[in-house]
């Protein structure tokens, strides 16, 4: 079974599935890494294929400040990231406390930011 991916809302969706609006709204080249780190994310089982240090050119990590807290996001072309979420309520949480990335096996898109703009 690979990693269930669904979108926050239908408009997100929209965007990310019909190509001409993720290039309109992105550019060309930021709409190629998108197009390419949702293969990778829809290739895997869990959410462990991306863990640190495994990760690859995506950079996937957790984002630990602010209302941005308890998402996840893989690099695009900086600064803008692919944001989401864990599909699970409440998220599986590890022995030591944090993201059990082995269980996340759905995740919430959430949409493309630059996470070092502090004025949204």
């Amino acid at each position: 079974m690979l990693l269930d991916i669904s979108f926050k809302n239908k408009k997100i969706e929209k965007t990310f599935n019909e190509g001409a609006q993720l290039e309109k709204i992105h550019g060309s080249s930021r709409a190629k890494k998108i197009r390419v780190r949702m293969k990778a994310l829809r290739d895997a089982k869990t959410l462990m294929d991306f863990w640190p240090p495994k990760t690859g050119p995506e950079r996937c990590h957790e984002l630990t400040q602010g209302r941005r807290k308890g998402q996840l996001s893989v690099d695009l072309d900086q600064p803008y990231r692919l944001i989401f979420t864990p599909g699970h309520d409440p998220p599986p949480i590890s022995a030591g406390g944090g993201l059990d990335w082995s269980k996340v096996t759905a995740i919430i898109i959430l949409g493309v930011e630059d996470t070092h703009d502090t004025h949204k």
